[in-house]
């Protein structure tokens, strides 16, 4: 009975440090008196967990403000000093890695390119290895790796977890356990013990987590907690880059209940025996809205691009052909056919996530969607508005992301900090809470059984417009 009672104040403590750490952190800074009814503590609590807090440098002042008749209130926040946090994204050209502070404050940054080796293992094992050694080195003595409070990492494909992650403060792994394993059919990776390779390559204590998850999550996490999908209660992130990816996301960022979940929206059908996708299937709309299939589909048609260009440097001379300076010469035709085709297709394969998830937001996000939505989201919403049902489309907005082309490395450092937050600040599993299981991938016919008997059209949008 007294090892029951001990487990209870040892839950509701850890519980009361997470309900101060996130309200501070989204909210903050706020005064003792504020975290009062913004936790529902009371103010004993509310005093005891702060200067608990304060004690193991997680709070630090924030200055003072006046009250109407009262003592000046000091305000508090998280201590961005408190702990570092690294994000990885696994993109598509190149391997980022960022350091950064609790309040996401990027410390130290570097990239390695991918273009010659494409996605040999070993190789981006190898770049994620040496990337965490250089930016802890790039930040200084203060960037000790036993300050880290974990790594977070973005990967293309389906995150399967076999075996669950490391906490903090976990034994190492025994010999059969392989954690995080992906499956990125459209860049050759099978079965890839990608937690695993990482543990053995990166130079971090054992008891410093690693966190792996679909890139298209990461970037969604960033944008519903500083982005544009903040304070939405139900938001789609669409990534676009060499292929397409999407997250769904429901519930506030302080709603225990929220959930997140990537989809392989990309290789959704949008055309009947249309292009043949890099995943081996035909007509998805990733062959006909990722910058690779927009690279080809230019080169198919005659457009001048320079040798052996990438898809980043293609991207740009299809737009620039489309949409030359005003002193230019005309706009190219075959160009703006295809990227008409191109907002047909999205708007087509949008309409179906508004018809299915019935979002508030749906924003458009990853280094293609930047460079191609200025110039094609008026198109995009009004495809989008033809396929969808009235209903829903009239309640949905389609916009750009805010976070610009570092979101997906932002996103996966708060994948450590996250859970962080959720333990009351706590580096130890000894008052850790179990593990909330991370979202997994649904493939579409998940989706549709998630939302039957809702019934869901494939569109069909024109192959090419003369």
């Amino acid at each position: 009975m007294a090892e029951r009672t001990r487990r209870t104040v040892r839950d509701l403590r850890r519980g009361n440090r997470a309900r101060v750490l996130q309200r501070l952190y989204f909210e903050g800074p706020l005064s003792r008196q504020e975290l009062g009814p913004a936790t529902g503590l009371s103010s004993g609590s509310i005093s005891n967990v702060v200067a608990e807090l304060a004690a193991e440098g997680l709070l630090e002042e924030a200055g003072i403000v006046g009250s109407d008749g009262g003592r000046p209130r000091t305000l508090l926040r998280v201590a961005p000093g408190g702990g570092l946090l690294i994000g990885v994204d696994i993109g598509e050209t190149r391997v980022r890695v960022e350091l950064f502070d609790l309040s996401l404050t990027e410390l130290a940054r570097t990239e390695r390119p991918l273009a010659q080796d494409g996605y040999d293992v070993a190789r981006i094992v190898d770049h994620v290895g040496s990337g965490v050694t250089d930016v802890l080195r790039e930040a200084g003595p203060d960037a000790d790796a036993r300050r880290l409070l974990g790594i977070g990492v973005g990967v293309p494909g389906i995150v399967e977890r076999g075996s669950r992650q490391r906490t903090v403060g976990e034994a190492p792994r025994a010999a059969g356990e392989v954690g995080a394993v992906v499956h990125g059919q459209t860049i050759g990776w099978r079965d890839v013990p990608f937690e695993r390779l990482l543990r053995d390559a990166v130079d971090i204590p054992l008891d410093v987590p690693l966190f792996i998850d679909n890139g298209a999550k990461t970037l969604g996490q960033a944008e519903m907690w500083f982005g544009g999908g903040r304070g939405a209660e139900a938001a789609v992130i669409a990534l676009f880059g060499s292929g397409v990816s999407a997250c769904v996301n429901r519930g506030d960022i302080l709603d225990e209940h929220r959930s997140s979940m990537a989809l392989e929206w990309g290789h959704t059908t949008v055309q009947l025996r249309g292009r043949r996708c890099r995943c081996g299937s035909i007509g998805c709309l990733e062959a006909y809205a990722g910058a690779q299939a927009m690279r080809e589909r230019w080169h198919e048609a005659g457009g001048p691009l320079p040798r052996d260009a990438d898809d980043e440097t293609a991207l740009a001379a299809l737009l620039a052909a489309a949409y030359p300076d005003a002193d230019g010469p005309d706009p190219d035709p075959v160009a703006l056919s295809i990227l008409d085709e191109t907002a047909e297709c999205l708007g087509a394969a949008l309409a179906d996530l508004v018809n299915l998830f019935l979002p508030e937001r749906i924003l458009l996000g990853g280094w293609a969607g930047l460079l191609i939505g200025p110039h094609l989201i008026q198109d995009i919403r009004r495809y989008a508005q033809e396929y969808a049902l009235r209903y829903p489309a009239a309640r949905t907005t389609i916009e750009m992301g805010r976070l610009g082309p570092d979101a997906v490395t932002l996103g996966a450092a708060t994948l450590p900090l996250a859970e962080f937050l959720a333990r009351g600040g706590s580096r130890s599993t000894a008052d850790a809470p179990p593990s909330v299981p991370a979202a997994r991938l649904l493939t579409v016919a998940d989706a549709v059984a998630a939302v039957a008997p809702r019934h869901h059209e494939i569109h069909q949008c024109s192959p090419s417009r003369p």
